[in-house]
């Protein structure tokens, strides 16, 4: 069994790359965000786009990703779903933001599939390891690749827990989605089967009610298919 769980707006309160472009970038980065919205620029370009226009340095730039708020009831909901099944955090951000972030709020552990983050003498540019030529979403991070190769290793059902546009393909996927922000507007549009939650004691109440205890198969829990 294997969790997929975003970061920005998920396990974070607030969209991190967002916040992170409102204090450090000029206001013009919301013209390239309207773009990728609108389907005129896929999610690389207008990540590598907007991450060129921060200025700050390193100093700052922890300083802010310190602050990120995270959702505290992540941490016994890792504690619960890691018994059964891998939790990973797949992200469209950056993963310094993450460990960063987990770090100061003292979270577990976790294997983290994101974009990377490096710093330049000007500010920050980001990389893209998990980039897939055949990605359907256009995304820096694949998702759905990273589903497919960790499912492979952990076997069973993929719970996908999300808030957005990242997430819309590998929803399409999923065994299992939790959705809230705009990924529930998407599976209500595309009529896949979920579960809206506001935070991770939702998605925690939830699995607690699946027979986990005696290696569910995946109709056992309710996926779809």
């Amino acid at each position: 069994m294997l969790f997929i769980v975003d970061f920005d707006g998920t396990i974070s309160k607030k969209d991190t790359i967002d916040a992170l472009l409102e204090k450090f970038a000029p206001a013009s980065w919301e013209d390239i965000e309207q773009s990728w919205l609108a389907g005129e620029i896929d999610a690389v370009e207008c990540m590598s786009r907007q991450i060129s226009m921060v200025r700050a340095n390193r100093d700052e730039l922890d300083a802010f990703f310190r602050q990120i708020e995270l959702d505290q009831g992540f941490v016994p909901f890792y504690e619960y779903a890691s018994r059964f099944g891998e939790v990973i955090v797949a992200s469209d951000g950056v993963d310094h933001a993450i460990r960063m972030a987990f770090r100061q709020s003292a979270f577990p552990a976790v294997q983290i599939f994101s974009n990377q983050l490096t710093f330049t003498s000007e500010g920050i540019s980001i990389a893209f390891p998990n980039r897939r030529a055949d990605c359907l979403g256009g995304n820096g991070n694949c998702k759905c690749a990273v589903a497919r190769e960790q499912s492979a290793i952990t076997g069973g059902p993929v719970i996908l827990i999300g808030d957005g546009k990242s997430d819309a393909c590998i929803a399409q996927q999923a065994d299992v989605v939790f959705a809230k922000g705009k990924l529930i507007d998407y599976c209500l549009q595309q009529d896949i089967a979920h579960t809206p939650f506001s935070t991770f004691s939702d998605v925690l109440e939830a699995i607690r009610t699946w027979p986990l205890e005696h290696n569910a198969s995946p109709t056992a829990i309710h996926v779809k298919g």
